[in-house]
């Protein structure tokens, strides 16, 4: 057939009304593809809202806006995909050897990028086995944040700083929540080694009782500050333990205000907080018999 040929055969009423119907067709797929994506989209929407309204644990909620936007993303992938099969079929393109060609091609990329199958894998169980839900504070693959967004292909995550981290899901090996059901605020204290022990254990059980008592630092902890006792010796402290058991992410902030109450109650009682000092044996002998020369910082500043 001529060049000639085949554009008189376009300049036909014919094929111009068959193609006109073929891209009304096409038309109202795609038409067809948004209102379907829209109202899926809006059901799901719902469906999570309906579903958070009866939780009242904070985590659970948590825990559908991540599979909610999961359930949308693959949505809209379903009716993508739906909407560009009925469109080739418009176009006189047939699917089915697309689709086996689809098979090889696949088997060949998969062996190529086995890595974003293992993301999309790893991402499909953390979601579904609810270790990581948008909110969280985590640590994954030596990064440490608020978890932004989950998604089947990676985990974004904004660290104090403000940095944002991307994390592929393939890299997450083990994950650390600090957010789940409650946390411990854990503090170590260092008192000189001539302070008594006992007194200090007192004040920072006091001032913990009165920290607990406070409307403001009351929610955020939920029982008894709980003092294990001498941690460890160092070389100019002796460590002191304790902690509290607190709401989830409540964990630095009760930290922080123990330590600023704690300062306060050892200065008004006058035991003090260490700093290195320096003694120096001038010959000496082992049995002790001169006294030893003290050297510390405000001598030698002076």
């Amino acid at each position: 057939m001529s060049p000639a040929t085949e554009f008189g055969d376009l300049l036909h009423p014919g094929s111009w009304s068959s193609m006109a119907v073929t891209w009304a067709r096409i038309g109202a797929i795609l038409v067809s593809a948004w209102v379907a994506r829209f109202v899926a989209t809006r059901l799901i929407i719902a469906f999570r809202k309906r579903i958070a309204a009866r939780m009242h644990d904070a985590e659970q909620v948590r825990r559908a806006e991540t599979l909610g936007r999961v359930f949308r993303y693959l949505a809209s992938m379903i009716v993508g995909l739906v909407a560009g099969t009925l469109i080739l079929s418009e176009l006189g393109i047939s699917v089915a050897p697309i689709l086996g060609a689809a098979g090889v091609v696949g088997l060949a990329i998969g062996f190529g990028a086995q890595s974003l199958v293992k993301d999309f894998f790893t991402g499909f169980f953390l979601l579904m086995e609810n270790q990581i839900t948008k909110g969280d504070v985590v640590q994954v693959a030596d990064k440490s944040g608020v978890v932004e967004d989950v998604t089947l292909r990676y985990v974004q995550l904004r660290d104090y700083d403000g940095n944002v981290h991307f994390v592929p899901n393939g890299l997450i090996a083990s994950v650390t929540n600090m957010s789940r059901g409650y946390a411990f605020a854990v503090v170590d204290v260092g008192v000189a080694y001539r302070e008594d022990l006992d007194e200090a254990l007192a004040i920072m059980r006091d001032t913990a009782a009165q920290m607990r008592k406070d409307p403001e630092q009351a929610p955020r902890i939920l029982e008894e500050f709980e003092l294990a006792g001498v941690e460890r010796w160092e070389d100019s402290a002796v460590v002191l333990r304790g902690r509290f058991k607190v709401a989830p992410l409540q964990q630095w902030n009760v930290r922080r205000e123990y330590l600023r109450r704690l300062k306060r109650a050892f200065d008004d009682k006058g035991i003090e907080i260490p700093y290195p000092h320096l003694t120096i044996f001038a010959g000496t002998p082992k049995s002790g018999v001169a006294p030893a020369f003290q050297l510390n910082r405000d001598q030698r500043a002076g």
